[in-house]
């Protein structure tokens, strides 16, 4: 595994939840509730990634898969 690709899977999913975190935040419903913001930003979140993520995934488990079989050789 790289870890270029594994470190950049990461912050790309970390942004997929903090930045619609802060746009919730700003509205004053979710400002009384954090945690109903917070519950929201995550499933956004996984949506994003689950849309838009695939081929850094996809870099990471085929890095992952290639060491597997390297050390079962």
């Amino acid at each position: 595994m790289r870890a270029r690709s594994a470190l950049v899977y990461t912050v790309l999913r970390l942004l997929a939840f903090v930045v619609p975190l802060v746009i919730l935040l700003l509205f004053p419903v979710f400002q009384e509730l954090p945690w109903l913001a917070a519950i929201f930003a995550a499933l956004i979140g996984l949506s994003l990634s689950l849309l838009f993520l695939r081929r850094p995934l996809d870099d990471v488990t085929g890095g992952l898969a290639e060491r597997r079989a390297q050390r079962q050789a």
